[in-house]
């Protein structure tokens, strides 16, 4: 897939496949006193297994639950490739976990994975679901208020996944990609921006396979179907944020 023009340059060499580089938990609360809470954005890599329950990775925090964490964001993957190449672009040093992420993947584009797609890494089965989105604690660990904007410009998000499998996962683990969705739309199209024939094809998929899209997924493409002029509806059991009540499948 060709990256749009001013996005980041990766470059990611899959010849050895994916595995997971580290495994990063909270080593501290991070204190944003604008947004007046306390972030578990600081994490950093863990020796030994860490365990991937459907609400999240055990012992993770998220200061804002408004916006963070339920089922469908329950892990947030980043390429190691991708944060150095960050790293390059600024002139620092931005170690495993920087961005908040608790799975560090080598040799493996979190980008390009397709929504629904799933991977197996040790015990557990994750399925991706949706780009991460920069915000405003994002700018405050990055000490750069116009974060959100480059972060957004670079074209580079990483991938949140769902655990369908609870399970243990540690450094050095493998990644198995289990399945990839016939739609062909990947994490990183969203982030950039659906057009509306890929639109189309997700939510399709959706309503063939009966599979829960994440609600901000739903309405971008249906923006970008209306705007086409080709306005649709999607069925209201097949959209949510993942959190509320039983297994957050609701708004």
């Amino acid at each position: 897939m060709t990256a749009p023009a001013g996005a980041l340059e990766v470059s990611i060499d899959p010849a050895a496949g994916g595995r997971i580089a580290a495994v990063c938990t909270v080593a501290e609360l991070f204190a944003v006193p604008e947004r007046r809470l306390m972030s578990g954005i600081d994490k950093r890599p863990v020796d030994g297994p860490v365990r991937l329950l459907a609400h999240g990775v055990l012992g993770d925090v998220q200061g804002d639950r408004e916006h963070h964490g339920g089922i469908f964001k329950a892990v947030y993957a980043v390429s190691r490739e991708m944060r150095e190449a960050f790293a390059r672009e600024r002139g620092e040093d931005l170690p495993d976990g920087f961005f908040g992420e608790n799975l560090v993947t080598t040799g493996q584009d979190t980008d390009e994975a397709l929504v629904g797609e799933r991977w197996q890494i040790g015990e557990a089965v994750i399925e991706a679901t949706c780009p991460r989105e920069p915000c405003k604690t994002f700018a405050a660990r990055m000490q750069d208020r116009s974060w959100p904007r480059r972060f957004r410009d670079a074209g580079r998000c990483g991938a949140y996944f769902r655990v369908l499998t609870e399970g243990e996962v540690r450094a050095g683990d493998r990644i198995e990609v289990l399945a990839r969705p016939e739609h062909e739309v990947s994490i990183g199209q969203v982030y950039r921006g659906l057009a509306p024939e890929p639109a189309a094809r997700l939510l399709d998929w959706a309503e063939a396979t009966g599979t829960v899209l994440y609600e901000s997924l739903v309405r971008s493409a249906l923006v970008a179907l209306d705007r086409a002029g080709s306005p649709r509806q999607f069925p209201q059991r097949l959209r949510s944020t993942g959190r509320g009540l039983g297994l957050g499948m609701g708004l």
